[in-house]
C-alpha cells in the first residue's frame, strides 16, 4: 500500500468538509463559502456500508476509521480535489445535557481583558466538569453573559475594556467521554483529522436562526427526529435553557409496525408512504395490503386509521416527555423548529401543535444556499451538515492560517484499513 503523505496543508485553502457519524450512516458534505453565511454546496456522499454507532455513540471504531477515510475519499473524487485530510465532525449522542458553569478572576487592578485571560477562564470551566465526573467531556462552551465590575453583558469583553473583577458564565454541553474518545480514535483509524468539533444542537440552530436571528434573543427550541434518538434543546438569548434526549426515534415507530408480522424494510415503506401522526389527521380511512409473514396468512391487512393509532402510539412514547418539557417554557420562548427523518411524517405539525401552545415550524437552511446547488439539500435532512458548514466557515475566520496534518497510521490501523480495503 503506497506510503501517506503526511505533509501540512493550510486548511484555508481546502474546501469546507462536514461530516456526520449518524445511526445508520456516515454522511459528508463539501462546500465553498461564496458570501458572508453563504454556501454552494460542491457535493456529497453518504455510507451505509459498515454499521458503526448506536444513539451518536461510536461502538466500532475499525469500521468507523475506514468508512471515515472511504467516505472523503470518494468525496474528494466527486468534487475534483486530490485529497481531504480534514473534516468538521458533529457530536451527538442520547448522554448530552446542559451544565451551567462559571469563572470568576480578580485582576488585582483595573487593567485591559486579554483574550488570554478569557481563554484561561473558558478552560477552567471545562476543567471544573471533568474534574467532577472523570466519565464526562464537555462537547461545547457557549457563553451566556459575563459580569465586569459588576455591570452585566451579553457580548463578549473587547481588549479595550479595562476592569479589575471579571465573571464568565456559560452553558457547557456535556456528554459521556467516551463518545468523544471513540470519534478521534475513529478519525485516527481513517489517518484523518478533526479540523474542529460542533454539537448537532449547535449546527441546527445556527442553520434555522439565520433568516430571523431575532429568535435567539425571543427564545426557540429544536426538536431533532432521528433515526435513534429525539432531542429537544431549547435556547434563549444567549444560552442553552435545556437539552434533553429520549433513545427512541423513527426506528422505533418502524419497529412497532414490523411487529405486526411483516419485514422491516416493508414497514419503513408503509410508514413513509402511508402513515400519518394520528388518526384524527387523516381525511379518508382506506385499506392496505402489505406482504407479511405465514403466521398472518403471508399478508398483513389494515387500514390507514388502524396504521395511524399505531403510529401515535409510537410517538406518544416519544414526544409526551419532551412536551411536557417543552412546556414548561412556553412563556418563554417564540417557536420551535423540527427536523430530522422522522420529522416528515405526514400530519407532523398538527400532531405536535395538539400538544403545546408554542409555534411549530420546519426548519429551513435554504437561505444559506445559493441558487446554483440543487433543491435536494434544502431538505431537513442536511440542515446539521450545513450548520456545521456555517459554523465551520466560521471557525476559520477566526483561526486564519491554520495548518492540518493528517495523522499517520500506527502498524494496527494500517492493517485494519488494508483488510477492509481488500474486501
Amino acid at each position: 500500500m503506497p506510503k501517506k503523505n503526511n505533509k501540512k496543508q493550510l486548511a484555508d485553502s481546502l474546501p469546507l468538509i462536514a461530516i456526520e457519524l449518524g445511526s445508520n450512516s456516515v454522511r459528508a458534505m463539501a462546500a465553498e463559502k461564496i458570501g458572508p453565511d453563504m454556501l454552494h454546496v460542491l457535493g456529497y456522499e453518504e455510507s451505509q456500508r459498515y454499521p458503526c454507532v448506536d444513539r451518536g455513540v461510536v461502538v466500532q471504531t475499525s469500521s468507523a476509521g475506514f468508512t471515515i477515510g472511504e467516505i472523503l475519499k470518494l468525496l474528494a473524487n466527486r468534487i475534483g480535489v486530490e485529497k481531504l485530510p480534514a473534516a468538521f465532525v458533529l457530536l451527538g449522542g442520547a448522554s448530552m445535557q446542559v451544565v451551567p458553569v462559571c469563572s470568576k478572576r480578580d485582576l488585582v487592578q483595573k487593567r485591559s481583558i486579554s483574550t488570554s485571560t478569557l481563554d484561561s477562564m473558558q478552560e477552567e470551566c471545562k476543567r471544573k466538569i471533568e474534574a467532577h465526573n472523570p466519565n464526562v467531556a464537555v462537547l461545547d462552551l457557549i457563553p451566556a453573559y459575563f459580569v465586569v465590575d459588576g455591570q452585566e453583558q451579553e457580548e463578549e469583553p473587547s481588549s479595550t475594556q479595562r476592569a479589575t473583577l471579571i465573571e464568565a458564565h456559560f452553558s457547557a454541553i456535556a456528554g459521556r467521554k467516551e463518545l468523544v474518545e471513540k470519534v478521534q480514535a475513529s478519525f485516527d483509524r481513517g489517518s484523518k483529522s478533526i479540523e474542529h468539533a460542533f454539537t448537532r444542537p449547535e449546527a441546527l440552530l445556527s442553520a434555522f436562526s439565520f433568516e430571523d436571528d431575532s429568535v435567539l434573543t425571543d427564545g426557540c427550541a429544536v426538536l431533532d427526529m432521528g433515526a435513534q434518538t429525539t432531542t429537544l434543546s431549547i435556547y434563549k438569548g444567549t444560552e442553552y435553557l435545556r437539552i434533553k434526549v429520549i433513545q427512541k426515534g423513527g426506528y422505533h415507530i418502524t419497529r412497532l409496525i414490523e411487529q405486526q408480522g411483516i419485514s422491516f424494510d416493508n414497514a419503513e415503506k408503509v410508514k413513509r408512504e402511508y402513515g400519518f401522526a394520528a388518526p384524527n389527521l387523516i381525511d379518508k380511512n382506506y385499506n392496505i395490503q402489505i406482504p407479511g409473514s405465514p403466521e398472518i396468512n403471508g399478508v398483513w391487512k389494515t387500514t390507514s386509521e388502524e396504521l395511524a393509532t399505531l403510529i401515535k402510539q409510537g410517538l406518544d412514547e416519544m414526544i409526551n416527555p419532551l412536551m411536557n418539557i417543552l412546556n414548561e417554557y412556553s412563556e418563554r420562548i417564540r417557536c420551535m423548529y423540527i427536523t430530522g427523518g422522522a420529522s416528515m411524517m405526514q400530519g407532523m405539525p398538527e400532531y405536535l401543535s395538539e400538544k403545546t401552545s408554542v409555534e411549530i415550524l420546519y426548519g429551513s437552511h435554504a437561505g444559506l444556499l445559493d441558487r446554483r446547488t440543487p433543491d435536494e439539500f434544502c431538505s431537513p435532512a442536511y440542515a446539521s451538515l450545513v450548520g456545521a458548514l456555517i459554523l465551520g466557515s466560521d471557525y476559520r475566520d477566526a483561526h486564519p492560517g491554520q495548518m492540518l496534518e493528517q495523522p499517520k497510521l500506527n502498524k494496527i490501523g494500517q492493517t485494519i484499513v488494508e483488510l477492509f480495503t481488500e474486501q
